[in-house]
């Protein structure tokens, strides 16, 4: 990528027929007091989706093996635990509507069928050995899936990478290396137009980077911004503006295309992931240490 000018340049398609306004300054969430742990143990609500009308969320505790389970919180505000051993962090949904977890407990990407609650494997090892824990997904529109592998669920099982990384699943199967040039890669997601693939991490020093796509292959990365303290999940809307959490910061912070920040929240918890989802699809959906929010925007956005 040439200047952060090019990154931009990337959505301006999508953006021309999104009618969404974006938001500025500072935002309110709102506690979701009916999706409040019910946990003894500290842990985390992670990769919150919006599927059909109801968000899916991991929801993982810091004992040994990070045991996880898969909750669901319908429309009406009650919540459910749809699969209680996923061994499962950040979710998406796929091209058909099914769930797509990193799985830290089999150290692999996994898709779980809505209706049986079947998991399948769909990237397993590379060069020889397994993942580290992965971590956040991200899937194009043609089945194209990229996830981040960090490795701060690592000893949930045997075996890891030597690096952590950024990898590409191709709709054959086949894996390739994206990136093993940040530590700890963990939220990843895609403009609009999915012409830029986004990537932060780094800890305390982290970085949020852009990847143009070509062909359907990423091109080195360019960090957008720097000095984000440990970065988390994201979000795109359909301007492109990206949505990344901060975690022990726990705040949000909603950047440009260019990489320019242009409104922010603060909750009272560490925060993990952002989705958009809710009846219009406006609702942004917070995931933090056994706590859930949400923001009403007049903009929609990416469910995972």
């Amino acid at each position: 990528i040439s200047s952060v000018d090019d990154v931009g340049v990337s959505s301006m398609a999508v953006a021309a027929a999104c009618e969404g306004v974006a938001p500025e300054g500072d935002l309110t969430p709102e506690r979701i007091t009916a999706a409040n742990t019910t946990r003894t143990e500290p842990g985390l609500y992670e990769g919150p989706v919006w599927i059909n009308d109801s968000l899916y969320f991991s929801d993982f505790v810091f004992s040994e093996g990070f045991p996880s389970r898969i909750q669901k919180l319908d429309a009406s505000g009650q919540m459910t635990t749809f699969l209680e051993d996923s061994g499962s962090n950040g979710l998406a949904v796929d091209n058909e509507g099914q769930l797509v977890a990193g799985t830290h407990k089999y150290k692999s990407v996994s898709r779980y069928n809505l209706s049986t609650s079947e998991r399948t494997t769909l990237a397993q090892t590379y060069a020889g050995n397994v993942f580290n824990s992965p971590n956040d997904i991200a899937i194009t529109a043609d089945g194209v899936i990229y996830f981040t592998d960090p490795a701060f669920q690592r000893d949930a099982a045997p075996g890891g990478q030597e690096k952590t990384g950024v990898y590409r699943v191709a709709t054959d199967g086949t894996i390739t290396l994206v990136d093993d040039t940040i530590s700890n890669p963990n939220g990843v997601t895609l403009s609009p137009d999915e012409s830029v693939l986004y990537v932060n991490g780094g800890g305390e020093q982290g970085v949020l980077r852009a990847y143009k796509i070509v062909n359907g292959v990423p091109q080195a990365g360019q960090d957008l911004v720097t000095g984000i303290h440990i970065p988390d999940g994201m979000a795109v809307d359909c301007l492109g503006n990206i949505y990344l959490t901060e975690h022990i910061s726990r705040q949000l912070r909603v950047f440009t295309p260019q990489g320019e920040q242009i409104a922010q929240a603060t909750v009272d918890a560490n925060l993990t992931n952002v989705a958009f989802g809710g009846a219009e699809g406006t609702t942004l959906f917070l995931t933090g240490a056994g706590s859930l929010w949400k923001i009403e925007l007049g903009i929609t956005g990416s469910a995972y």
